[in-house]
This record gives C-alpha cells, sequence and structure tokens, in this order.
C-alpha cells in the first residue's frame, strides 16, 4: 500500500478495499521496522494515530470527508501540536508539550489526515544535513552512510523509505528542496505568506515557509491545497485567493518560456548533477517548452547576504529560550546570570549558538549599518534580479543542489562549505519566491533534483510542469533498496 498515491489510496479507502485503520497500522509497522536505521522520526504518535484512523473511517463510511480524509502523514517537528511534543530537535524543547496546534496542522487534522508523529530535523531548523539535531543525525535511504540533507532531513527520509503518505516541511534557505533533491523526493516551498506561519515556532521570520513533502507534484498539490490561504493569526500571512492546483495540473507545457540563469550552472556544480539536469530540461523541450538563458547577477551574493539576515533575526527569535519561561533549565544556578547563561549553553547546540552569536555581533551598535542594513539592501538587488528574469520567462530552472548527498560527518567540521550546499536555494527565500524540487536521472544511484522557480503566487505553474515532467518520466517512483 506504501507505493500507492495519496489518490490511489483515497480511492483504495473509499472503495472499502481497506480501512485508514488497516493503512495506519501498515505505515506503523514500517516505521517499527524500518526506522531505526534512518532515525527519520523523534516522537511516534500511535494511539493517537489509530484515533483519528477510526474517526476517518467512521465519516468515510457515511460518504463524507475529502481526499486526504484517513491519509496517513507526518509532521516536521518544528510545528506545533496539542498534546505532543514539540521538540525543534533540540535539547531546549526536549520538554515541550504544545499547548495548541499549528494552523498547518489544524487546517490538515481538520481535512481528516492521521498523524504518525514527529519527524527529525536540524536543531531549530538550522543546517543543512540534518546532523544537528539533539535527537542524532537522520540516514538518508539511499546510502545510510550519506546524509538526508537538512534542515527538513526527516520528512524527507520519512517519505523517500515510504514511512508516510506525505509530510510537512519549512524552508528558510531551501530546507525543503534541498533534502527534497538528496532523498529522491518532490518538495514544494510556496511564496512567502503563501502558508500560515502560526506556530511553526520561528527561525527567521521573513525566510521561513512550510510547504509539502510527498512523492509525486500531484500529491504535493493535494497537501498544499489544505495548507495555504490567509490566516489572520499571522501577520506575515497574505490575503491572497488559493486557486485549485489540481485543477491545472494537465495543462499542455506548449510554448512554456524556461530561463536557464547562467549563474546555476558554473564551476561549482557536479558534472553528473549538470548533465542530469539537461537531459530533464531536454525532456521540457520535448513538450514544447522554450528554452532560453538567463542572468541572475547578484547569486553570487545570495549566500553571504543570507547568513546575515537569517542569524539576525534567529537571534532576535532564539532570545525567548532563557530558561524562565520554557524550555530547558539547567540544574542549581547560583543567580539569574547563571541561569541564563549555563540554561542557553546546555540546551543550545554549536550551530544555533554559532549563528545566535553571528547575529548578535551584526544587530550590534557600530555593526548594524555596516553588516544588517547592506545585506538588506543586498536582498533588495536579489530580489529585483528575479523580476527581471520573470519579464522574460515564466519559469527559472536548475540544480536543487550542486551535488549529490554527501557523507555523514564530511562537511560537519566545515560550515561555510555546509552552507554552500544551498548556494542554488537561498535566493528563492531571500526573494520570497516559490519553488519545488523534483526527482531527475539519479547519478551513481544516488538521487538528483530538478529546481523549478516561479514568480510570486504561482505555484499551479510549478505544479503543473513538475506534474507534467513526472508524467514523461519514472524517476519519482523509484525507491530506494531495501525499503
Amino acid at each position: 500500500m506504501h507505493n500507492k498515491s495519496i489518490t490511489q489510496l483515497a480511492a483504495g479507502l473509499r472503495a472499502m478495499d481497506f480501512s485508514s485503520v488497516e493503512l495506519t497500522r501498515h505505515y506503523l509497522q514500517r516505521i517499527s521496522r524500518l526506522d531505526a536505521g534512518l532515525n527519520s522520526f523523534i516522537t511516534i504518535t500511535e494511539e493517537q494515530a489509530l484515533v483519528q484512523a477510526e474517526a476517518a473511517d467512521k465519516q468515510l463510511a457515511t460518504g463524507e470527508g475529502g481526499v486526504l480524509t484517513g491519509i496517513p502523514i507526518a509532521h516536521k517537528d518544528i510545528f506545533c501540536t496539542q498534546g505532543v511534543r514539540t521538540s525543534c530537535g533540540s535539547r531546549m524543547l526536549d520538554n515541550f508539550i504544545s499547548p495548541y496546534d499549528a494552523t498547518v496542522v489544524e487546517r490538515l487534522t481538520g481535512a481528516g489526515v492521521v498523524m504518525l508523529g514527529k519527524t527529525n530535523m536540524d536543531e531549530f531548523a538550522m543546517g543543512s544535513s540534518n546532523e544537528t539535531s539533539y535527537y542524532g543525525p537522520v540516514k538518508n535511504p539511499w546510502d545510510r552512510e550519506k546524509v538526508p540533507g537538512g534542515s527538513s532531513g526527516g520528512s524527507a527520509a520519512a517519505m523517500a523509505a515510504r514511512l508516510c503518505a506525505a509530510a510537512t516541511g519549512t524552508d528558510t534557505g531551501g530546507s525543503i528542496r534541498q533534502p527534497a533533491a538528496l532523498c529522491g523526493v518532490t518538495g514544494i516551498k510556496p511564496t512567502y505568506g503563501r502558508v500560515s506561519r502560526y506556530g511553526m515556532i520561528a527561525f527567521a521570520s521573513s525566510l521561513d515557509q512550510a510547504g509539502p513533502m510527498a512523492a509525486s507534484a500531484e500529491d504535493a498539490a493535494l497537501m498544499l491545497q489544505v495548507m495555504a490561504g490567509f490566516d489572520q493569526r499571522d501577520s506575515t500571512s497574505m490575503q491572497q485567493q488559493v486557486p485549485d492546483y489540481s485543477a491545472t495540473l494537465n495543462d499542455s507545457l506548449q510554448g512554456l518560456k524556461i530561463g536557464l540563469p547562467k549563474e546555476y550552472f558554473d564551476a561549482g556544480l557536479d558534472a553528473g548533477v549538470r548533465q542530469s539536469v539537461e537531459q530533464a530540461i531536454e525532456v521540457y523541450t520535448g513538450m514544447g517548452a522554450e528554452v532560453r538563458e538567463i542572468t541572475l547577477p547578484n547569486t553570487g551574493l545570495a549566500v553571504a547576504t543570507y547568513y546575515v539576515v537569517a542569524p539576525a533575526e534567529c537571534s532576535s527569535n532564539l532570545s525567548r529560550f532563557d530558561g524562565v519561561r520554557f524550555g530547558y533549565r539547567c540544574e542549581n544556578p547560583v543567580d539569574l546570570e547563571d541561569l541564563y547563561k549555563r540554561s542557553r549553553s546546555e540546551g543550545f547546540g554549536e550551530e544555533v549558538k554559532r549563528r545566535i552569536l553571528i547575529g548578535a555581533y551584526v544587530l550590534s551598535a557600530g555593526y548594524y549599518d555596516a553588516y544588517y542594513l547592506k545585506a538588506q539592501k543586498l536582498r533588495h538587488l536579489i530580489s529585483d534580479d528575479f523580476k527581471q528574469a520573470f519579464e522574460e520567462v515564466d519559469v527559472i530552472m536548475g540544480p536543487a543542489s550542486p551535488t549529490t548527498a554527501f557523507g555523514v560527518g564530511e562537511k560537519s567540521d566545515d560550515p561555510v562549505a555546509m552552507y554552500l550546499s544551498d548556494v542554488y536555494t537561498i535566493a528563492t527565500n531571500m526573494a520570497g519566491l516559490p519553488g519545488i524540487s523534483i526527482p531527475c536521472a539519479p547519478v551513481d544511484g544516488m538521487p538528483v533534483g530538478l529546481q523549478i522557480i516561479g514568480n510570486y503566487f504561482d505555484e499551479a505553474r510549478l505544479l503543473n510542469a513538475a506534474h507534467q515532467f513526472q508524467q514523461q518520466t519514472q524517476w519519482h517512483q523509484q525507491l530506494p533498496e531495501g525499503v
């Protein structure tokens, strides 16, 4: 059953070929059997999942419910879930039981999904390999000596091993698209403001965006349909009508204008990945799309700009975790200063502390204008590059990651090398644009992701382009050996 799409599972549930309880038990058994070698889950909510599955079966028996009713999914452990631990992959929140649901969780629960559990992630979403988690690194199902990418590596690995029918993720600088690429699944980062951030624990508030990770663009469209929409509880949520994403999946791509940024095919791109992406582009030209080279001249500044803006915002957002109001508290503090210092130094991991320090530095008196203000000006230039490009093309295509998955521990001691893993995804977040990664031809048995970037609120076009590619290829249907 785990090889079926959400549409196929929904049809099976309605035809009573199997029940949601049976489907949920099937996934729970797979998690029990396979996840010990992957570490993709932090928390398994078996009892709650079976209760939700029973409720879904009762609803389906009356002929009610939607396409997601009874479908087992997983949530990245950055989304607040009422009555369930929400850890953000950190010791700081190891004991935090959320008193409410995030909007994303609330909407999906309202649509009838079954929550199997919470997936592992880089601590507070800070990482590109899922090695910074307090609960240990996640392994890539395609090769357990390799990383799954991050920060949504748990969701990506769980999807790749088909431990769930779909999963939620968040993307601050590529954290949905890069792990989707490295694990061979489909992941979409919507336009900033398209999906509510309420109840999604903040890393960098002007960059964070939630999105679905699934086996295919068709499944991602069904998930995004429920997740998207205005939320008055989120001041960054956009009052923008949500189209029917499934309705346009089969639209023709004849005449689609594809832009290929020359900066995305530079010397830093692995030769095998480049060849795979170029082969994918040929599939599009075969469907009638038109390809032209474009330039995004400020792309080279995106990583440096991001690592000023994002740490500055994280420094501010994480200041609330002080050992007093909630979160980890050190033992036997001698005074208030000792409580603050030891609670934060013991509760946060090395990467989180590194980014807090950088953020505090660039926001400090005397350095704000030199770093943070300048970074915001560069961010504007990066955004302008995309605006000019979309005057000529409909979508932009290129690699989601410069390489296939790298080895566990390979970049742990070199933060800059780790940061460059997101070199092709960061600019999209800086501009607030939507982007999707879909599997294309593998290199040496490891998945490769084709990234498609769209104009603001043009997720329907991205999903259409991705779906049409997946109608022509079977890369998204390939599964790792042993799963």
